[in-house]
């Protein structure tokens, strides 16, 4: 899978850029504020619709205009597919070889993209949400039929939220209506936990030998952390546990107002050498470990697409020294993935990558391609 060229009208700094992009390894050189991650960002909401940035919608169109728009070509194997999202400030509109499609389920995985960012840090050091969150986009990528159970599951958890503040303020509610809503809820949930599971579980099979090809330390793992604990991830003992803590808590649920038990509460710890790395890692082992874990997710999309993902890596050398920086690049230059990389200068790179890949300098809004 690659993306072949990128269009952008009153997109953030540029009022209109068409790009082509080269098969392997394309990289933006440019000053700070100049664009270079604003390439990435669009590309990021032609795969995923929004942004990974947070909360920046309304931003991404360029001031004074009323709306933007977002196209490109994807090429798989010999499927050439045309996809484009124009925002406004209060819509969105999808369109797959220019047909509008109104459900994101129809449009998303056309374009799969595994992005790392300097904020990514945030996965180490930040709340269970913005971990849970990296899971649900790359599963999301992944599986329609996830994206469709995970949208089910938060209207399921809305509504019974929704339910239990009814009960706490009338005692002659009925509750078998929240017994209905719990059972479905239930369902749903032994669904994601299942298939989050099974990813950390690959990601297992691989991070450490990408973290000590980088590092040249050994012991980096990832555990994953439930609010409720299940002997194994069967369907029926995932029920059965989620059945009794939901009948056991019903009362504290009450008083809360919310459902407090489920995979929306999950979380997963990096742990090096049988440490917590939030607490016993320094950054340059921090940043290195979330490297390791989006490239530990590269074989997981071609064992389940049978499509290598474009990589967008956005300043990814700084507090990476030589070393490392060379060894990265070593991992990431294979026939096969497209590499979309930003940093500020090209100096303490091996040539050889640079000779080998496709150039462009960035300067206020302006790509120029050596």
């Amino acid at each position: 899978m690659k993306i072949h060229n990128l269009g952008l009208v009153n997109f953030r700094n540029y009022s209109k850029l068409n790009l082509s992009f080269g098969p392997n390894m394309n990289i933006f050189v440019g000053n700070n504020a100049q664009g270079k991650t604003n390439i990435l960002e669009s590309i990021t909401i032609l795969a995923l619709t929004k942004s990974h940035r947070v909360g920046v919608s309304p931003n991404i169109i360029m001031f004074g205009k009323e709306k933007c728009k977002i196209s490109g070509t994807v090429k798989k194997d010999k499927i050439t597919t045309k996809l484009c999202v124009d925002i406004s400030e209060d819509t969105k509109q999808l369109s797959v070889n220019q047909t509008s499609t109104k459900r994101v389920i129809d449009y998303i995985s056309h374009l799969n993209v595994i992005i790392f960012t300097p904020d990514d840090l945030e996965i180490v050091k930040g709340s269970p949400n913005v971990r849970r969150n990296l899971l649900n986009i790359q599963l999301c990528q992944l599986s329609k039929e996830y994206l469709k159970t995970y949208n089910e599951y938060n209207k399921l958890l809305k509504t019974r939220n929704e339910y239990l503040k009814i009960l706490f303020n009338n005692s002659i509610a009925d509750t078998n209506y929240l017994d209905v809503i719990t059972d479905k809820l239930i369902d749903k949930a032994i669904f994601i936990y299942q298939k989050r599971k099974e990813y950390i579980d690959f990601i297992n099979l691989h991070i450490n030998q990408y973290f000590k090809d980088i590092s040249e330390d050994d012991g980096l793992s990832i555990q994953y952390l439930t609010n409720v604990t299940f002997d194994d991830y069967e369907y029926e003992t995932i029920r059965k546990k989620l059945k009794h803590t939901f009948k056991k808590n019903y009362l504290k649920e009450l008083n809360y107002g919310m459902t407090i038990y489920g995979p929306h509460r999950d979380d997963f710890i990096f742990y090096f050498q049988g440490n917590d790395l939030k607490f016993f890692g320094s950054q340059g082992q921090q940043k290195v470990a979330i490297l390791s874990f989006k490239l530990a997710e590269i074989p997981i999309f071609n064992e389940m697409t049978g499509q290598y993902p474009v990589l967008l890596l956005d300043d990814i050398f700084s507090e990476l020294d030589i070393k490392k920086r060379n060894r990265l690049l070593k991992m990431i230059n294979i026939d096969g993935i497209q590499s979309i990389i930003t940093t500020t200068d090209l100096r303490n790179i091996n040539k050889k990558y640079i000779e080998n890949a496709d150039v462009y300098f960035v300067n206020n809004g302006s790509v120029e391609r050596r």
